[in-house]
Order: C-alpha cells, then sequence, then structure tokens
C-alpha cells in the first residue's frame, strides 16, 4: 500500500494539474487577468509529464545521457511559474509598489543568467538548484504578500474573496510559503540524508495538490469569469 502511495505522490505534479485544466474545459471564458495561470497550467503540465517520463522509464528506455535526469525541467518549471505569475500580478493592476515590481523582473533575470552562466549548470544531473528554486519562490512571496497588504489597506478583502484573482494568490501563496524553506535546503538534505530528502518532497507534492485545487476554484464559473 505504501508503495502505490507513494507512486501516486511521485506523480502527483502531472494529475493535480488535470483539476484546475478540467475546471479551465469547464469554463473557458475567464477574465484576462487569468491568461498567464491558463498558459501555467497547460505549460506545467507538458513540463511535469515529460520529468515523470524521465524519472520512471531513463533505464528502461535508454534515453541519452543529456535525458536521464528531470532537474533542468524543475529549472525550467520556477522560470516558467516566476514570470507567468509576475504577469499575472501586474495584469491585476494593483497601484501599489509599482517601482519594485517594475525592478524585480530585472533582477530576476540578471540573477538567473548570472547563476547559470557561473555558478550552476542549468543541466545539472545530481541535484536541484536549491538556489534558483527558492529565490523563485521567495520572489513570488514578495508578490503574494504586497498583493494582501494592497487588499487590507483597501479594505478589499470581502470583495476579492468572490475573484477569481484570490484564489489564485491564496493557492499560491501556501504552495511558496511551505516550500521555500524546501528548496533552500533540499541540495543539502539530498548530500546528506537522501531517504529524509525524498519524505520532504512528499510535503512538496501535497502542497502541490492543494495549490492546484486552488487554480481549479479560481476557473469555476464565477461572476467576474462572465466579464
Amino acid at each position: 500500500m505504501n508503495i502505490v502511495l507513494s507512486k501516486i505522490l511521485d506523480w502527483s505534479e502531472v494529475w493535480a494539474l488535470l483539476i484546475p485544466l478540467i475546471s479551465l474545459l469547464k469554463h473557458k471564458n475567464q477574465p484576462e487577468y487569468l491568461k498567464p495561470v491558463k498558459i501555467y497550467v497547460f505549460g506545467s503540465f507538458f513540463i511535469f509529464l515529460f520529468a515523470d517520463i524521465i524519472m520512471e522509464f531513463k533505464k528502461l528506455w535508454h534515453f541519452p545521457y543529456w535525458l536521464r535526469t528531470n532537474n533542468y525541467l524543475y529549472n525550467t518549471h520556477a522560470i516558467v511559474q516566476l514570470f507567468l505569475f509576475i504577469w499575472f500580478f501586474n495584469l491585476l493592476n494593483q497601484p501599489f509598489l509599482k517601482k519594485a515590481k517594475r525592478i524585480i523582473p530585472i533582477l530576476a533575470c540578471v540573477f538567473i543568467g548570472v547563476n547559470f552562466i557561473f555558478f550552476e549548470n542549468f543541466f545539472e544531473r545530481m541535484r536541484l538548484s536549491s538556489l534558483m528554486l527558492a529565490v523563485a519562490a521567495g520572489i513570488l512571496l514578495f508578490y503574494c504578500l504586497q498583493y494582501y497588504l494592497y487588499l487590507l489597506m483597501d479594505e478589499q478583502i470581502r470583495v476579492m474573496r468572490k475573484e477569481a484573482g484570490f484564489w489564485v494568490v491564496t493557492g499560491l501563496s501556501i504552495y511558496v510559503v511551505i516550500n521555500f524553506f524546501i528548496f533552500l535546503f533540499y541540495e543539502a538534505l539530498i548530500i546528506n540524508n537522501w531517504n529524509f530528502a525524498v519524505d520532504v518532497w512528499n510535503v512538496h507534492n501535497l502542497t502541490f495538490i492543494i495549490y492546484c485545487i486552488f487554480l481549479a476554484i479560481a476557473f469555476y464559473d464565477r461572476r467576474d469569469n462572465r466579464h
């Protein structure tokens, strides 16, 4: 039974995305600001599908050397998620911390370029880029916090709970808050205690499922989705 449960969790990054995908396909008329989230859901599904196929079948299918790891796909997901959700927050058009939100994408591009040119290999086979994943999660956490802070300052929290953006940010917040520290220390965990690192990654998988459920709620047919 533990083996079955483990396998279900291993593939959760694929099947969990079917939850918002099904919701999206049922309710195609979405507000414009959800366009980046829609692209994210479709793109991430294929990224993680490819990643899990590599994980599951790399020994059986005799993949070429460069395809015997899926770590670069997690780097790809982190970058895609980061910039699509930055786009999403910009489309919300909240008049709050505008200068910071203009500078952060530029700094993120500089960090990614410097990190993978001088410090880490984007196609590293043996370990995830903990730094890349943690920085991306930290930036998204900033965007989530400023979103809630603006709502509190503008006293719109009750109104926004009825809108799709609120559920997107809530799901994203849960995901990045919990996984920031997992990402930050995951490389060290792999080196020092592989079995514990595997167990910790199951926490990531569970939060990813919750995250996808909130995205599905955002796509559900509500008042602002008909505009």
